[in-house]
């Protein structure tokens, strides 16, 4: 791995990170509501500014380098709910209908499972 691959995910994460924190505050200081608008509208923007950039590194000769800092690096760190939109993006793309299924479903289930174990867990000792 590239020492420049990883520097560049980490300044991608970092803003990334700080964007997401900036507006989910921006947004839910703004609306009090118990519903997760801040999140909620993070999510959505990163889904769309994770298609454009795959869209632009489809559709043009873009450097490897850009890609990791926007995709893996800005959106993971504002997001990895663009990540898991991506990925179902191409089980869709590629006619994994089942596969599509069974990961949309895990990662709902399982990561609210964990989360509320976890919580549970922690609470009792």
């Amino acid at each position: 791995m590239q020492t420049i691959s990883l520097l560049l995910v980490f300044l991608g994460g970092g803003l990334g990170s700080c964007s997401r924190y900036l507006i989910s505050t921006i947004i839910n200081e703004q609306l009090e509501t118990m519903f997760p608008w801040g999140t909620l509208t993070v999510n959505v923007i990163g889904c769309l500014i994770i298609g454009v950039v795959i869209g632009l590194i489809e559709r043009f000769t873009i450097h490897p380098y850009l890609g990791l800092f926007l995709a893996t690096g800005f959106c993971g760190g504002f997001t990895t709910f663009s990540s898991f939109s991506l990925e179902n993006n191409l089980l869709l793309r590629n006619n994994e209908y089942l596969l599509l299924f069974v990961y949309t479903f895990m990662s709902l289930f399982w990561g609210f499972a964990a989360t509320f174990s976890a919580i549970l867990i922690v609470r009792k000792f």
